[in-house]
């Protein structure tokens, strides 16, 4: 997938008339082999790259904004924000179901996203949900190895890889809220470039932007971390941004959820609105016992 976003963003910029090297560089996430939370989580994708740009070894940073940090940088800037991809989460299934209530009783579900198994056990508490990791192509090779009834990975993958030889069921936002950034790609910049920012700036989408920027101030004001169970989906129209955003218990028993929206369009103020809201009922509950352990490297949020 990273492949994929980085010769998209190649492609976009060459044919702006920009000459484009890709410099390949793998980070802590790539490889590692144990579950994402017990390496702290924060930055495991991103780090690496970053400092390749600070270092000034590339210009440019391609990421997928669910996997960034929201805490800045310095020397760094988010410079554009490309249109944003379908940003539901997908059931993956052998054969077709209607619903993700269509799954048999005590099915076995494979995800490995805290936020996606927490509201898998609310909506089915019957389901056992299994630890996967891997890239796209891994995941669905342990639907069939691992005798798995399904599936949770993000539509825009599937669809950006044009994954076509399984059954692919798009949850409704309102049954599975996406992760904050989902679909989203970032690309980051050292903030003193500013000739490289008007080349970039092409790229942006003003809208999912100003969404993504809501949905990411959410999540840096309840100091969530890219693996807590938090989920949020922003939308935006002439004038207003509307902003969802939950929280839950791990074991998707409870749940604090709530709409805020801006009239005057600005996302950090909404973000934090929405946090507040959110930490008012009760959300911090499920967090604080999940953030990352600053003595392991990488762990705080």
């Amino acid at each position: 997938m990273a492949r994929w976003q980085a010769q998209w963003v190649a492609e976009q910029l060459t044919q702006l008339g920009h000459a484009v090297e890709i410099l390949w560089i793998t980070t802590t996430g790539d490889v590692t082999q144990g579950a994402l939370t017990q390496q702290g989580g924060s930055g495991l994708f991103t780090k690496e790259i970053q400092r390749a740009v600070l270092d000034g070894r590339c210009d440019l940073a391609v990421h997928s904004l669910k996997d960034l940090p929201t805490e800045p940088v310095e020397g760094l800037m988010l410079a554009a924000v490309p249109l944003r991809e379908d940003p539901r989460d997908a059931l993956v299934t052998l054969t077709p179901v209607d619903s993700i209530f269509s799954l048999p009783e005590g099915g076995r579900i494979g995800s490995g996203s805290p936020r996606r198994a927490a509201q898998l056990r609310k909506l089915r508490p019957d389901l056992e949900v299994v630890p996967i990791r891997g890239n796209v192509d891994t995941r669905l090779r342990k639907l069939q190895d691992d005798s798995l009834d399904a599936i949770l990975l993000a539509a825009a993958g599937l669809k950006r890889l044009r994954v076509e030889h399984h059954a692919i069921l798009p949850l409704p936002t309102d049954q599975m809220l996406p992760a904050v950034g989902q679909a989203a790609l970032g690309l980051e910049i050292a903030a003193d470039q500013a000739d490289l920012k008007d080349a970039v700036a092409a790229l942006d989408d003003p809208a999912t932007h100003q969404a993504v920027l809501a949905e990411r101030s959410m999540l840096r004001a309840l100091r969530g971390g890219c693996l807590a169970p938090v989920a949020a989906l922003a939308s935006c129209r002439p004038g207003r941004i509307t902003l969802r955003g939950a929280v839950f218990d791990l074991d998707g028993s409870r749940s604090v959820q709530t709409t805020a929206e801006s009239v005057d369009s600005d996302p950090i103020a909404l973000g934090k609105l929405a946090a507040r809201l959110l930490i008012s009922g009760g959300a911090s509950n499920f967090i604080s016992p999940l953030r990352p352990d600053p003595s392991i490297p990488g762990g705080s949020a």
